[in-house]
């Protein structure tokens, strides 16, 4: 067995643990660490648990062109992550031998009282991306055997969708967006929801061109900012007034399609189901259009609900009102 096979046969077999803190940047919440930034922490444990095997993600592309990508990430929270932890990840192989892509359950522990609580239970699934284009990779070296399975040419092969009308106006810049669009309009037709276009800019991508998980979860973070902002109940009005904040229960996302560099994605994000005055679930889809049709590169679905932070960390559920109800539903009078 060589050592590439011995690698590989580790990364689907062993598990391994590794402790991380979290990024500063994601304590938008006194010390409280949002959603987003605890899965950045589950995919980082993942690209470790490659590393500790003996199959760093980034020797896999310098050498064999292979991009490491994140298609699916599903994280449910039990409790709060603060800017002080240090977090220990357990990352478990949970691949099958028919199996085309690795697959990961991740648990993250801290200490609570001096006692480990499990804090979030996620699930990770990952390809190998090849990257077919020669002049960034001269020395490229064939991809050994044991990786085939593994490998893709493209981030999945979503079928073309509806035709949808030409869109209106100049180009948006990088990083430019609307959200008045003969595009959004049939995509948000029926729906209780909210969507905008964003010209995918240079920070959102890697590998030269396509949009990684990260910036995924970057824009379900922006969807459920701009929907309560779109119905009169933005984040900073409900802070200012009454000291809640979005707290996040349960996130996931697949990639189903790549999202390239400057072009339009469209993001809709519709709620999906209410619990009581409690949770609420919403869905988002991505789309971009290719020779005139829609094609769906992301899905996920988030849940939320509110609360309210004390003394940096300790945190409260808070039921809504029927104002807050009113709005999230759609109905007449939100806002008001």
């Amino acid at each position: 067995m060589t050592d590439i096979d011995t690698a590989v046969k580790n990364v689907l077999t062993e598990t391994s643990t590794v402790s991380l803190t979290p990024g500063y940047e994601g304590a938008n919440i006194g010390t409280y660490i949002g959603f987003k930034h605890v899965n950045y922490l589950v995919e980082k444990a993942v690209i470790e648990h490659f590393r500790r095997q003996g199959l760093p993600v980034g020797a896999l592309y310098e050498r064999h062109g292979l991009g490491f990508d994140l298609t699916e990430l599903e994280a449910r929270l039990r409790g709060g992550l603060f800017v002080d932890d240090e977090a220990a990840l357990e990352v478990k192989p949970v691949a099958g031998d028919d199996d085309t892509a690795f697959r990961f359950r991740v648990a993250i522990t801290v200490l609570r009282d001096g006692k480990p609580k499990k804090i979030v239970t996620a699930s990770a699934t990952a390809v190998l991306r090849r990257d077919e284009d020669d002049r960034r990779l001269p020395g490229r070296v064939p991809t050994p055997a044991v990786l085939d399975r593994f490998t893709v040419t493209t981030l999945g092969s979503p079928e073309p969708g509806e035709a949808v009308p030409a869109g209106g106006g100049d180009g948006l810049p990088s990083g430019g967006t609307l959200d008045r669009d003969p595009v959004l309009d049939q995509l948000l037709a029926g729906r209780n929801g909210y969507g905008w276009k964003f010209r995918v800019p240079y920070p959102y991508v890697h590998f030269f061109s396509r949009m990684h998980m990260s910036a995924y979860l970057r824009q379900m973070e922006e969807a459920k900012h701009r929907f309560v902002d779109a119905r009169g109940i933005s984040i900073g009005a409900q802070l200012a007034e009454r000291n809640w904040i979005p707290a996040v229960t349960h996130s996931r996302i697949e990639i189903l399609g790549e999202a390239l560099l400057e072009e339009d994605l469209y993001t809709v994000y519709t709620v999906e189901s209410i619990f009581k005055n409690l949770l609420y679930t919403a869905r988002m889809d991505c789309h971009v259009v290719r020779d005139g049709r829609l094609v769906q590169v992301a899905t996920g679905e988030i849940t939320h609900g509110y609360g309210i932070v004390e003394n940096g960390n300790e945190a409260r559920v808070v039921a809504w009102d029927d104002r807050v109800d009113r709005c999230l539903k759609g109905v007449s009078g939100e806002g008001a």
